[in-house]
């Protein structure tokens, strides 16, 4: 059985799925993000002995909100999500892809409608982070920030696409799975300055090289030939 994995002070990564597929995160006493529908009782599992006052998502799409309804009835805690998202959440709408067909393949993936306790904003905090408004990916996405040690929770902003921490594939999400994809890379533009020193991304593994991250978010923010 895999358990919570220890990051940083007050950080820890849960398992939402195989490897680092998918990711779930402990920030202090808030769960972030859930994964898909079945994802839920791996994450309950990984969070036995923790203190869960809160569950917050860094977007509404069924890869990470499938378990939030579950999660918040199973801990009995609220739901934070970023406020251009919080009518998605709450209808179970959360198709705002940018391709039809993805769109209709989250019908197979039905994420349940759940309240919004806490509608999010820029400069809010959450397990002592900061909340950042990081649209494009999704209407509402938001990055959360501990400025005391530069991390940074990202979402899927930006995705790291290898299967080792040691080689770090830093890429940008297809636009078919964008909400606005030009939105997005003006939200990667707004983190280039942060220099964090540890970085977890919604799908794959962290990366702790402030270097390679702000190099790849310049090169993706940057759509013009060599940029």
């Amino acid at each position: 059985m895999r358990t919570r994995e220890r990051l940083a002070d007050e950080l820890y990564v849960l398992p939402a799925g195989p490897g680092r597929l998918m990711n779930s995160y402990l920030i202090a006493d808030t769960v972030v993000d859930s994964g898909l529908r079945w994802s839920g009782r791996l994450i309950a599992r990984a969070l036995r002995g923790a203190t869960v006052r809160a569950h917050a998502l860094t977007h509404a799409h069924f890869d990470h909100a499938g378990s939030a309804g579950w999660l918040c009835r199973e801990l009995e805690v609220p739901l934070l999500v970023g406020a251009a998202d919080a009518d998605a959440m709450e209808s179970g709408r959360v198709d705002s892809h940018g391709g039809a067909a993805i769109n209709a393949l989250t019908r197979l993936f039905p994420t349940r409608p759940h309240p919004v306790e806490r509608r999010l904003k820029e400069g809010d905090l959450v397990g002592g982070f900061e909340v950042l408004d990081v649209p494009g990916h999704s209407p509402g996405a938001v990055a959360y920030w501990r400025a005391a040690d530069r991390v940074l929770l990202c979402g899927d902003t930006i995705t790291n696409l290898a299967g080792s921490a040691r080689r770090p594939r830093l890429m940008a999400v297809p636009g078919f799975l964008d909400h606005d994809t030009p939105m997005n890379r003006r939200s990667l533009a707004k983190l280039t300055d942060l220099r964090p020193s540890l970085v977890c991304f919604g799908h794959g593994p962290p990366v702790t090289d402030p270097g390679l991250f702000t190099d790849a978010v310049l090169r993706l923010a940057d759509p013009s030939p060599g940029g």
